[in-house]
């Protein structure tokens, strides 16, 4: 039994390699993680993440720039400030993604069960 099956495609976006590289590439920081959830509650400056956490403004905005690259969060300069923000659509889409493969793998363990039921139940 086979099943077609698209890869990268997922509510009429197109989700290519590089772009779901990054995504996982920045959720696969636990500092990362914790600061998207963060991010969620609300927007906030990168002086007032960078307290949150036990290491330098620079290396927040390190983790921040891996964030927004993957297009996970927004930055917007107000005065001498960086404020950031959450944007979950890319998290979305790439959840999206991980459920096509679900429901594919599904599938596919589904066929093997029925074969493999079949097999037997012509040897009884």
């Amino acid at each position: 039994m086979t099943i077609p099956f698209r890869l990268y495609t997922h509510n009429h976006m197109v989700m290519n390699s590089e772009n779901l590289d990054h995504i996982f590439s920045a959720l696969s920081d636990p500092t990362r993680r914790a600061l998207l959830e963060q991010l969620c509650e609300g927007e906030a400056s990168v002086g007032v993440l960078a307290a949150s956490y036990e290491m330098s403004q620079p290396a927040i905005s390190k983790h921040i720039k891996v964030l927004e690259r993957a297009g996970l969060v927004r930055k917007d300069r107000r005065g001498r400030e960086h404020f950031v923000s959450a944007n979950l659509t890319p998290a979305k889409e790439a959840a999206g993604w991980i459920e096509k493969y679900a429901q594919y793998w599904t599938a596919q363990f589904d066929a093997v069960e029925a074969y493999l039921q079949s097999k037997k139940e012509t040897k009884q």
